[in-house]
């Protein structure tokens, strides 16, 4: 039975520890799911070291947005043997980086400057998803969050990345917020939750930090939330007026009860929330312009 387990990426900047994490699984092959921004590679590889991680097969890449794949360089440089497995048309920004970080400056600005710039990845170190060796492992094209996103069933475990939202335990309280910034695509995103719903019920394991026992209550729930969202959001585009991202921010804090433990939440992990919030509905908001 293979053995799975969090390792939190401390990132030290307030309201971000804990934030971000890598799966690590050991067993028949020994891999890791995501390894986090470039800036904290050697945190990783250093609590790899100290659980004994001496050799790494696989690298499964969620999908390569800076803050989950910006490591990947360091990792397998120090893992030789290693491989990595990601969507095929995101191979070339993996090998050529340049393009990823001008759009992750655009898009984050100084957040993407404390992730760090990634490094290039030799071709011959990546495996295309469509080329998977690995047996047992289920690979699904769960676009929505990103183009090139993935998510894998492997031993009866659920690594769905982003697809699934970002879940967190507040003290006794769970919270899940849509990841769906702009450019968003509302069908296409709906359309991932169903495939991952097709698959057995399982623990399902979220690509920033977190865990949950049943994939399809927490897949039925997200389904609900982001519906729930879409509704709101087009109904206060609707009303027109000034600050429509702060508005639905407001709104969706005072009715989606998924996100109650915001209450609970340090002062710097409400800021953190609150502008991955509001980039969320701006991918709503561009969705419904695009179709007006």
């Amino acid at each position: 039975m293979d053995q799975v387990s969090l390792i939190e990426i401390r990132q030290g900047r307030p309201g971000f520890d804990p934030f971000i994490g890598s799966w690590l699984i050991q067993g028949q092959h020994t891999m890791v799911v995501d390894v986090g921004p470039a800036g904290t590679a050697e945190q990783l590889i250093s609590e790899l070291e100290a659980r004994e991680v001496n050799h790494l097969d696989y690298v499964l890449v969620t999908h390569i947005h800076i803050d989950h794949a910006g490591a990947l360089g360091p990792v397998l440089a120090r893992y030789p043997a290693a491989k990595a497995i990601c969507h095929e048309k995101a191979l070339t920004h993996v090998v050529e980086p340049d393009k990823l970080w001008k759009g992750s400056l655009k898009v984050l600005g100084e957040m993407a400057e404390a992730y760090g710039r990634p490094l290039p990845v030799e071709r011959s170190r990546l495996i295309a998803h469509t080329d998977c060796p690995l047996d047992g492992l289920t690979i699904v094209e769960t676009p929505g969050h990103a183009p090139h996103h993935l998510s894998y069933e492997y031993n009866n475990k659920l690594f769905a990345g982003e697809a699934a939202g970002n879940y967190f335990i507040m003290g006794e309280v769970d919270y899940l917020r849509p990841a769906t910034p702009p450019r968003f695509f509302l069908e296409v995103f709906i359309s991932s939750i169903d495939k991952l719903r097709q698959l057995r019920d399982q623990e399902i394991c979220y690509a920033h930090f977190g865990s949950a026992p049943g994939s399809h209550q927490m897949l039925d729930r997200f389904k609900e939330q982001v519906l729930f969202w879409a509704e709101l959001i087009e109904r206060e585009m609707k009303r027109g007026g000034d600050d429509l991202v702060d508005r639905c921010v407001k709104r969706l804090l005072e009715d989606d009860h998924n996100l109650a433990a915001f209450k609970n939440m340090a002062p710097e992990v409400k800021a953190r929330e609150l502008s991955f919030m509001a980039n969320a509905v701006k991918g709503f908001v561009g969705y419904f312009e695009e179709r007006s």
